[in-house]
């Protein structure tokens, strides 16, 4: 089992890269379903998930080819050819590793007329349904079942009619499945408080590429026109904003300076307006965003929310750089409501958080001291990573698999600007 160790204290500086969203790159592969012809991606992170999503891929009978790029460079292209389906079941023993994997459920009864997928799995950050899913599918045609752990879905007469339909909460995973299931449907689609999150509109681009009509991309109301087929594409996937912010979240923590390569400010509002008002200095650049921190950091009171609002992928991060604060600053989780299984871990290396139901105080000021700790979920990992860069002393991370799910050579990265990081196996 691999370990990441960090002997703390030292200030990060310099150029540090920024990869393809991992939480967009699990949205566009299952789009490559909707078509016979290809689908390449580039700028496709090297990441757990992706390479465990591309598993599920070749269970469904697509084939998945790496290529153009040297083990040595952060990216990578893959294509992905799915010409005849040779299964419409995602079986639980990929899925379960893996939530986003309730994605291809969409595109399969769109190109299928039928699929079965196994109930998820992923972080366990709390009550994750997939009731909205379904009820957006069924609006627009589908007739389900659930048994045995399975979701069965059928489209009448082989193809999905297209309808209307309106999220009472707004929903990112559902709102990607059912436009992914929408776009081959033979009549008109309308999805109402549909999700806005940057990664919505990067599906919704490639999958105008791959020849869908889509309209009012980036509102919470999407109008499609069902398409009888759609054509392969080559498109790029976005910069990460979340493992942007994390990094921007190791400058203000260290005292550092970093400057994002391929970072973009404008999917990062929130997060960046929230480091502006902790005293963190955000420089906005053409390609890159500078994030330095000089003078000590003010605290915060924040609240989760969709998009545009502040990140619940976030909330772990910003409560470790809070812990630097001069101050008390307030957390409020309102996505999901487990989500603070961290707090436990950062109390071990001697931060003052009180949880009280779904708010998080954070007194700032206190030393941090290095200590063995372990990861419980992806964003939990990195506030981890995130505290013991500031710590005095050792930090040792357990269950480090979790990083590996959404970050991409984390230890790399941090050490070429500066970090005393190393992975190391106790075999």
């Amino acid at each position: 089992m691999d370990r990441i160790l960090i002997r703390g204290g030292r200030r990060l500086e310099g150029r540090l890269p920024i990869s393809g969203a991992k939480n967009a790159a699990l949205t566009l592969m299952p789009c490559a379903l909707l078509t016979d012809e290809p689908l390449t991606l580039r700028n496709l992170p090297r990441l757990a998930d992706v390479d465990g999503f591309g598993h599920l891929l070749n269970q469904l009978g697509a084939s998945t080819q790496i290529e153009g790029t040297s083990p040595q460079d952060f990216g990578r292209v893959m294509t992905i050819r799915a010409g005849k389906l040779t299964s419409t079941e995602a079986p639980y023993d990929i899925v379960r590793k893996m939530r986003a994997s309730i994605l291809v459920l969409g595109p399969v009864l769109a190109r299928s007329g039928e699929a079965r997928v196994s109930l998820p799995g992923g972080c366990a950050i709390g009550n994750r349904p997939i009731d909205l899913h379904l009820k957006a599918l069924e609006a627009i045609g589908a007739e389900l079942e659930m048994a045995a752990g399975y979701v069965r879905a059928k489209a009448p007469g082989g193809r999905l009619p297209g309808g209307r339909y309106r999220f009472p909460v707004v929903s990112v995973g559902a709102t990607e499945n059912v436009v992914m299931a929408a776009v081959l449907a033979r009549g008109t689609s309308v999805i109402e408080n549909a999700a806005r999150e940057p990664e919505i509109v990067d599906l919704c681009r490639c999958l105008v590429a791959m020849g869908a009509s889509i309209d009012g991309i980036g509102t919470e109301t999407l109008t499609i026109e069902g398409r009888d087929k759609l054509h392969g594409a080559t498109y790029a996937v976005m910069p990460d904003r979340i493992e942007a912010g994390s990094y921007a979240c190791a400058a203000a923590i260290t005292g550092g300076r970093l400057e994002l390569v391929g970072a973009c400010a404008e999917d990062m509002g929130a997060t960046l307006s929230a480091l502006a008002d902790a005293g963190v200095l955000v420089e906005l650049r053409k390609g890159s965003v500078c994030i330095s921190a000089s003078e000590p950091l003010r605290p915060l009171t924040l609240s989760t929310a969709p998009f545009p609002g502040f990140a619940t992928d976030m909330q772990a991060q910003f409560m470790a750089m809070l812990t630097m604060a001069e101050g008390a600053s307030v957390l409020t989780e309102t996505i999901f409501e487990n989500r603070y299984m961290h707090v436990p871990e950062l109390a071990r290396m001697g931060a003052d958080i009180q949880v009280t139901g779904r708010t998080a105080i954070v007194r700032g000021g206190t030393k941090l001291v290095g200590a063995p700790v372990m990861a419980t979920d992806l964003r939990a990992s990195m506030s981890l990573i995130l505290a013991g860069l500031a710590a005095e002393g050792e930090t040792s991370v357990a269950r480090v698999y979790h990083l590996d799910r959404g970050y991409e050579r984390l230890e790399e990265k941090l050490s070429a600007v500066g970090a005393d990081i190393e992975r190391v196996s106790d075999g």
